[in-house]
């Protein structure tokens, strides 16, 4: 084999991705059809959970000054995110290019094998090794692995090759964006409703402004061409009666609300990821964010089986829970759409919206979908609060300092929190150090009353940093162990 791991795609997923499957020692090759990163940025932000998952690799200082809010919107209707506890509306103002640079200089420094300017045309899984065809500048060539991710995007080749079942809907509608210099127009961050459809424009710095039109009844039978930049001062001269013309596009581009998702993410040795496995309406910033958590989910995992440090069958955990996250994504985004982007008949829905989203159960409810935050995996059996979530951004007093949760989880190994001092529990999990898990005697630190860290004596936190057992768990650790881990190797 040419890698035990093959990566379609260097974007943020595959990026993620390459990085994470470094960090637990497996070999991988990333293949990137454009020959350079791309200078146009679609995604302008991450949300809160990316933050936290950036911030347990160590990854946040690279990004600079980094500027949260906690307002936001559900449909185009305000919402503040505070309403839950360290959640926010996301990291603003940060292009998908620096995303992707800061990724790509993280896999390589990581040792990722990136390989540009090599478009993938075959792939055939004889069910031991993936057999990847791809054109090259020096030619065509014929590259193998024992598994194959495809992280290519909406319009996936390898999906496409490999055949993978999908269901969903096809775009009804389409919409324009446009980087423009000179527009003279005011703000619209979250969006304005119009009597023919939505504008929004947001400063981007440099005096560029960021114009998005959606006019009902533009057909979404576009194909591959972008539209003019014409088209577009012609839409929101329509919808506004401002003019645009006089301006200068950067970039302009199209994109429509189409609704897509595999039936499966893995298909035998070949498995799919971002906006590979599910493709939705942009609503929220929420695209870039979960592709970048599947990668995040299935990237430690497929490391250790690459390995051969745990059975295939932990890959199957990677369907069982993300696909349920990209379903619920996916019912978010039409729901926001149908809200933000429908004509006069969605005006008493969005009035009930509006009155519904006064319910602080409600508000929080939907601020846990957006961000995240709200997500809790099916770990196994017990109560306790923090069981397959993600352990929260806490400080911890440690034998080397005081460290946040964060920080001891940024070399991405699994973490045995001990916050009791067992020597008994500690003696139990000490086969399977030596790479696979590092064992931490800790004690919370300066917490709030009710904070669910306070609740139990020990937490096993899997190297995406969720919860995956407690001491008060009804199953012993060593099985917890098994389960996540594999077998501790015999000495």
């Amino acid at each position: 084999m040419d890698a035990p791991v093959i990566v379609v795609g260097a974007g943020p997923t595959g990026l993620v991705l390459a990085a994470e499957l470094r960090l637990g020692g497996v070999d991988v090759i990333v293949l990137e059809r454009l020959p350079e990163r791309s200078t146009r940025s679609r995604g302008l932000g991450y949300t809160a959970r990316v933050v936290e998952m950036f911030d347990q690799r160590g990854l946040l200082p690279r990004f600079g000054s980094i500027e949260t809010s906690a307002r936001g919107h559900f449909g185009g209707i305000p919402l503040d995110y505070s309403v839950l506890e360290d959640c926010h509306f996301g990291a603003r103002g940060i292009p998908q290019t620096q995303v992707e640079q800061v990724l790509e200089a993280w896999a390589v420094e990581a040792g990722a094998d990136i390989r540009r300017g090599t478009e993938v045309v075959g792939l055939r899984d004889d069910g031991g090794t993936v057999e990847v065809t791809a054109d090259t500048p020096q030619g065509r060539t014929v590259l193998r692995a024992r598994y194959v991710v495809g992280c290519d995007g909406g319009r996936s080749t390898v999906r496409n090759l490999a055949d993978f079942d999908a269901t969903g809907s096809d775009a009804t509608m389409e919409m324009y964006l446009a980087d423009v210099v000179g527009a003279g127009v005011r703000a619209r961050q979250i969006g304005e409703r119009l009597p023919g459809g939505m504008v929004m424009s947001a400063p981007l710095g440099d005096g560029v402004d960021r114009i998005i039109v959606c006019e009902h009844g533009t057909p979404p039978a576009r194909g591959d061409r972008s539209p003019s930049f014409d088209e577009v001062a012609d839409a929101w001269k329509r919808l506004t009666g401002e003019s645009l013309h006089t301006a200068t596009a950067t970039w302009v581009s199209a994109f429509g609300d189409a609704t897509r998702q595999v039936t499966r993410y893995r298909k035998g040795n070949v498995l799919l990821a971002g906006d590979a496995a599910h493709t939705h309406l942009p609503a929220g910033g929420q695209g870039l964010s979960v592709s970048a958590q599947d990668a995040f989910n299935l990237g430690w995992k497929l490391a250790a089986v690459a390995a051969g440090r745990a059975p295939d069958e932990l890959l199957d955990t990677y369907h069982d829970e993300r696909h349920p996250v990209g379903t619920r994504l996916l019912a978010n985004t039409r729901a926001q759409g149908l809200i933000y982007l429908g004509g006069s008949e969605v005006e008493p829905l969005r009035a009930v919206f509006e009155e519904l989203m006064r319910i602080p159960d409600v508000a929080r409810h939907l601020a846990g979908m957006v961000s995240g935050l709200d997500i809790r995996y099916d770990v196994g059996a017990g109560d306790h609060p923090l069981l397959g979530r993600r352990i929260p951004p806490r400080k911890l007093t440690t034998p080397d300092g005081l460290l946040t949760t964060a920080e001891v989880l940024h070399d991405a190994t699994a973490v045995l929190l001990d916050l009791a001092d067992d020597a008994a529990l500690r003696a139990e999990a000490a086969p399977w150090t030596g790479g696979r898990l590092r064992i931490v005697t800790a004690a919370p630190h300066d917490l709030a009353p009710g904070d669910p860290l306070a609740s139990g004596d020990a937490l096993l936190v899997r190297p995406d940093g969720y919860v995956a057992w407690t001491g008060a768990d009804p199953i012993p650790l060593s099985s917890a162990l098994d389960r996540w881990l594999g077998r501790p190797t015999e000495k």
